[in-house]
């Protein structure tokens, strides 16, 4: 598991205890579940992010309405 040993994985559960303490740790857990998950579902859906602002959006319709009229 990417070359870690036990020492190492016991060293840094322990670093993550400290850090967030014993009460949110289920929270953390939830949290990386969930965009585990959705990274996931998104990456089996194929979606294509659209990154085109509003602005030239609004124009783009304009455009395609006023071809289709």
């Amino acid at each position: 598991m990417f070359g870690l040993g036990p020492w190492e994985i016991g060293i840094i559960a322990i670093v993550v205890v400290l850090l967030f303490g014993t009460k949110r740790l289920p929270e953390l857990g939830t949290g990386m579940g969930k965009a585990i998950s959705n990274f996931r579902k998104g990456f089996r859906e194929g979606q294509a992010i659209d990154v085109t602002p509003e602005s030239e959006e609004a124009d783009l319709k304009q455009k395609e309405e006023t071809k289709e009229h």
